[in-house]
């Protein structure tokens, strides 16, 4: 370390006398792991490159393996000072490790005490991927993403995307398809890694695609954001980039995974006009008012689509009273409890805190149209069945009996387990019930979208729910998922994904 120290003075002293320009002196402060150096002096005479020796020898992390994250991305050791245009006492957020940990023999045993604490608090946990590290106010991305992460399906056409860009039109599509590549390696990352893994380059590509993201607020830190544009606007790009040849269509994975069939009938008491809308979303909507207690009720007025449209007849804009049904049910449904609204006075999303209980297994038999409701009639019997079956055989053979009665017999099977099974139809078997299970949860803590916290609740695949609030992870029980209904300043469910039962 002194001798590189050494080396950085020597530097400094060599480009003073060559470049013969005034110092130019700012003081900043750089955040990294979870200490902070302040009054850090920064020479913009000179190039990044001196700084990041600097840096070096402070940190120990070596000028090569270091990310320092400034306006337009990431810190080049070429880059100009004064296209960056530092701010007296800006904090910049360096991401690198210091030394490379050696590799222990493969026979050794790890204790849990010897493990680096940030692995110590997610060992054991990483069943769906590690945490994330937060990069200044990137809480809303990072729930995002764990979410979504839950999704076999989205996972699987992710890893799946090919580097090579079949089709690249527009700038638009290339932005689209560096931000895909970034998400691949994001996913990658999340599942060989069990400490929490550095987003950098998702969120620089989430930022170049969607220049609002990079917003900066006091002292040159990111701005908050609402976690629900960055859901829309990822599966956005995800429709449009993964499809089977390249090109939008119908064959979209997103629509297949998350795409909810609606079918909106508008009419007016003005006039006998009708209109008959068929569209496809991504999202049902809760909408929240003095009257709604329950998820469902907010799901009922949500398809309640009143608006102002132009009749044909009158010629001039009327009220047309709609109601729309479900026509197609996803593999994953979301549903986004509308709880922001715009105030102008304060010119931000106010929050509406009201208590909306939301149930782990939702129906939405009751609200898909008549020829869906006819295709879910026989798999919701043939479910029916299964579980009836299953909850006789839990009662014929309680726990602690069941793993006895196996070794009777042909694996302890009676006559009437052999009845049951043989009267369960196997014709709907995979099909759409109508019925969901809760898969995860992302909730925000606060008074505004553009503030406050977000973290995301997931169920993992051996049914335990893990919280992950950026880089830490807490093993959570079912009751306490069922507490994030709102009514106060506790995390309150804000964005939920839901799982279809099959028969």
């Amino acid at each position: 370390e002194s001798g590189l120290t050494k080396v950085w003075w020597e530097q400094t002293t060599y480009l003073k006398a060559e470049n013969g320009l005034p110092a130019v002196m700012v003081k900043i402060s750089v955040k990294w792991q979870k200490e902070t150096f302040n009054d850090i002096e920064v020479d913009e005479s000179k190039p990044p490159i001196i700084f990041k020796t600097q840096l070096f020898s402070l940190t120990g992390v070596a000028p090569e393996r270091q990310k320092i994250m400034v306006k337009g991305g990431v810190l080049k050791d070429e880059d100009d000072w004064q296209k960056i245009k530092l701010k007296e006492g800006q904090k910049l957020m360096m991401m690198g490790t210091a030394d490379a940990v050696p590799e222990a023999p493969k026979e050794a045993p790890v204790f849990l005490e010897d493990l680096p604490e940030a692995e110590q608090e997610n060992f054991g946990m990483n069943v769906t991927g590690a945490g994330l590290q937060n990069l200044g106010n990137t809480c809303y991305m990072n729930s995002t993403v764990q979410c979504l992460y839950s999704v076999p399906e989205l996972k699987n056409a992710i890893l799946s995307y090919s580097s090579s860009a079949p089709t690249l039109p527009s700038s638009t599509s290339v932005g689209s398809h560096k931000f895909l590549l970034a998400a691949k390696n994001l996913w990658q990352e999340l599942d060989r890694s069990t400490a929490a893994v550095p987003p950098f380059q998702f969120f620089s590509s989430m930022c170049e695609k969607f220049p609002q993201f990079a917003q900066q607020g006091p002292g040159g830190i990111n701005a908050q954001q609402d976690a629900e544009e960055c859901w829309t606007q990822f599966l956005q790009v995800l429709k449009e980039r993964l499809t089977q040849d390249g090109t939008p269509n119908t064959d979209s994975v997103i629509s297949k995974t998350f795409g909810i069939g609606m079918h909106t009938r508008l009419t007016t008491d003005e006039t006998d006009e009708t209109i008959e809308e068929d569209l496809t979303s991504l999202t049902l909507k809760c909408n929240i008012t003095v009257d709604v207690n329950h998820l469902e009720e907010g799901i009922d007025l949500g398809l309640k689509d009143d608006r102002e449209k132009n009749s044909a007849q009158l010629g001039r804009s009327v009220l047309f009273k709609g109601s729309s049904h479900i026509t197609r049910l996803p593999p994953f449904l979301t549903v986004q409890l509308v709880r922001f609204f715009y105030k102008v006075d304060v010119q931000q999303k106010a929050k509406i805190l009201r208590k909306v209980t939301f149930p782990m297994v939702l129906d939405l038999y009751d609200r898909c149209s008549d020829g869906l409701k006819k295709e879910l009639e026989g798999p919701r019997e043939a479910f029916k069945a299964a579980e009836e079956a299953r909850v006789a055989k839990s009662k014929q053979f309680p726990k602690g009996e069941q793993s006895g009665a196996a070794e009777k017999g042909e694996g302890g099977a009676t006559d009437q387990d052999t009845e049951m099974a043989e009267a369960e139809p196997t014709e709907h078997k995979g099909k759409q019930t109508g019925r969901y299970t809760l898969q995860a949860v992302l909730t925000h803590k606060g008074r505004s979208a553009d503030s406050g916290h977000y973290v995301s609740w997931v169920k993992q695949p051996d049914g335990r729910w893990i919280e992950f609030d950026d880089d830490k992870l807490i093993e959570r029980k079912e009751e306490e998922i069922q507490k994030l209904s709102g009514g106060g300043d506790w995390h309150m469910a804000y964005m939920l994904l839901y799982k279809a039962e099959t028969a």
